[in-house]
């Protein structure tokens, strides 16, 4: 979009023409005066007299569009581009997910299917990372060790992707809370104090790891790292016998106490997930608790076009110039043809 700063400047443009029609004409003759840029402006001034010529009319045209150019460069043109939106410093969100065999436990059910735990994790956090545009999203998998699956990325496709290829097992069998917490603050203490976050989800209780879950808690409070931990699991579930049919509680594992102490001590809170609608409301609310940046800020860039017409009217000046001392010298040279021209 094309555009003018100093748009005022181009009421000046009639000044010349309301300064021609208020004059009177000149009586007397200025040959005597011997001023070459005088001379020019006197000839054009009588041009735009009489006009008695098609060179006289063309002169006073190229001095009518100097002056306009030179009013126009004034003025300031500029070109506004589109809007471009400014990278905004979004939060550093790492996941960390339980993948011990107790995740293969199957008391979720999705849409009429039941599934087990990690595949409800899937679905859920999967629709999260997606929405977390302008954050910075990794990935942490552990059972009897943690693993970093994804550093920390704007690429949400690649940390889904990522996500969904995690198989139970892999980490081995056991539930490493504390060096899950460890890996994550390592991984994130060198991000801005503010925007550390640690989301950690497991269905059991710490009972391997070289690091306990307090001592890792104390670190991400000292590195000022907020976690919020998800317990998973149902606490109903029918379960078939020899004595028929029974209810069990298959979330019995699930160490609830030291999940909700980890998030106290670092300013988070502690959720309980017991079926993938929870799950997902779970994930809404840390949406709102951890929300998205919106106010990215965004820019137009300027660029000056002023150049241009100045250029322009510099050119049509030397014109001017030149026609008006060609005709000057021919003017000194022979009077009363001048004076018939004029």
């Amino acid at each position: 979009m094309l555009s003018l700063i100093w748009p005022w400047a181009l009421a000046l443009a009639p000044l010349p023409f309301i300064y021609r029609w208020r004059r009177k004409p000149a009586e007397t003759s200025i040959r005597a005066l011997r001023a070459p840029m005088l001379t020019a402006v006197a000839s054009v001034e009588q041009v735009s007299l009489k006009a008695t010529t098609w060179r006289n009319r063309l002169l006073l045209i190229f001095l009518s569009l100097c002056w306009l150019s030179a009013l126009l460069a004034i003025a300031r043109p500029v070109y506004i581009g589109e809007p471009v939106a400014l990278p905004t410093e979004g939060r550093d969100i790492l996941i960390a997910v339980d993948i011990s065999g107790s995740m293969e436990r199957e008391d979720m059910v999705i849409r009429g299917q039941t599934v087990n735990r990690l595949m409800a994790v899937k679905s859920v956090v999967g629709d999260f990372v997606i929405k977390r545009a302008g954050d910075r999203l990794g990935l942490v998998l552990f059972g009897e060790k943690a693993y970093l699956q994804t550093p920390l990325t704007f690429d949400r496709e690649t940390m889904e992707s990522l996500l969904l290829e995690a198989q139970i097992g892999f980490a081995g069998n056991g539930t490493a809370i504390g060096d899950a917490i460890g890996l994550s603050v390592k991984r994130l203490q060198d991000r801005p104090q503010d925007h550390r976050v640690l989301i950690l989800m497991t269905d059991g209780s710490n009972n391997t790891g070289a690091l306990n879950p307090e001592e890792a808690a104390d670190l991400a409070r000292r590195a000022k790292v907020k976690i919020y931990t998800i317990g998973i699991g149902a606490e109903r579930q029918e379960q078939r016998g020899l004595f028929g049919r029974t209810m069990v509680n298959p979330s019995a594992d699930l160490d609830e106490k030291t999940l909700t102490t980890i998030a106290q001590a670092t300013g988070g809170q502690y959720f309980r997930a017991r079926d993938p609608q929870e799950l997902a409301s779970i994930y809404e609310k840390l949406n709102q608790l951890e929300p998205i940046e919106q106010d990215a800020e965004t820019i137009r860039p300027i660029v000056s076009l002023f150049h241009w017409p100045l250029g322009l009217a510099f050119c049509l000046s030397l014109i001017v110039f030149t026609a008006s001392q060609r005709k000057g010298e021919v003017g000194y040279g022979n009077d009363r043809e001048f004076d018939r021209n004029f």
